[in-house]
């Protein structure tokens, strides 16, 4: 049985008293309801520097056993920041750091139509930046002692309509990558075409959640959830498999593939043309 909310409450609770901890939000598929038995507990340790890594280690082993460990920040990578995989009570709880200041930052870029994809392993697509704004508005926060998440989160739960249309202008690339994969067609370089494809879905389900007003801050499920957006193109997910499914060693089924992620990008250009009138 998963954690109750009311024992989520209190492990935030200690976790906000170690000193660095400004505050604890709960993320994924549990603070969007959609969680099964199976599922992760995300836990967002939003922290200002310096972050007490010790203290949080003495709490871990405390609430997860003695093989439980937390990394310095950074130890992650780049983007995912650090934290520590646990098991408490039995299930597994994952403790994520989040630079409360980088998180503010990000805001400021998004509120201006700045962003861009940052180099992360685990994420293909890259981290897109306006990811850390969009966690904070999709998740649930359960301690903040001193109110500055419940602040900011009511500020970021609106998305920004100059990151709405620079994700739509940004289908450019989507477009570039079309051509750039029909000169290795006659190479029958698949894996090329199949790396074009992968980004040039990523970046269109990125401009119809944006033309949308909503956050997508992860490519696990992309496809799906821009398909199931109000004004998407018409059988969207499909179509993109469809491409997958033709990418072989055999041109012309690269070449099929191809035309249909180019249907794909001019639909997705007019769909988010539509979305934002």
């Amino acid at each position: 049985m998963a954690l109750t909310d009311a024992a989520l409450i209190g492990l935030a609770d200690r976790l906000a008293a170690v000193p660095g901890v400004v505050g604890v939000v709960l993320g994924g598929s549990r603070a969007r309801r959609t969680h099964t038995p199976e599922s992760d507990t995300d836990l967002g340790l939003y922290y200002r520097h310096p972050l007490d890594t010790g203290r949080l280690g003495e709490l871990a082993v405390a609430v997860g056993g003695t093989g439980a460990k937390v990394t310095v920040p950074g130890d992650w990578g780049p983007w995912v920041d650090g934290g520590g995989w646990l098991r408490v009570d039995g299930d597994p709880v994952d403790w994520i750091y989040r630079d409360l200041d980088r998180v503010h930052r990000c805001w400021a870029d998004a509120e201006k139509g700045r962003y861009a994809f940052h180099t992360q392993a685990g994420h293909p697509l890259g981290v897109p930046d306006f990811a850390y704004p969009g966690e904070l508005a999709l998740g649930r926060i359960l301690s903040d002692p001193t109110g500055e998440l419940t602040t900011l989160q009511r500020r970021v739960r609106t998305f920004p309509r100059p990151l709405a249309d620079a994700l739509v202008g940004g289908l450019w690339e989507a477009d570039f990558l079309v051509g750039i994969a029909r000169k290795a067609v006659s190479r029958g370089d698949s894996a090329y075409i199949a790396g074009c494809l992968f980004r040039l879905a990523g970046v269109c389900a990125h401009a119809l959640h944006g033309a949308a007003g909503q956050w997508l801050i992860n490519e696990k499920g992309a496809v799906a959830a821009a398909g199931a957006l109000p004004g998407a193109p018409d059988r969207f997910q499909a179509r993109v498999d469809a491409a997958f499914a033709a990418v072989t060693n055999d041109p012309m089924h690269l070449a099929l593939a191809i035309d249909i992620a180019a249907d794909l990008v001019l639909e997705t250009s007019d769909a988010c043309a539509m979305m934002l009138r």
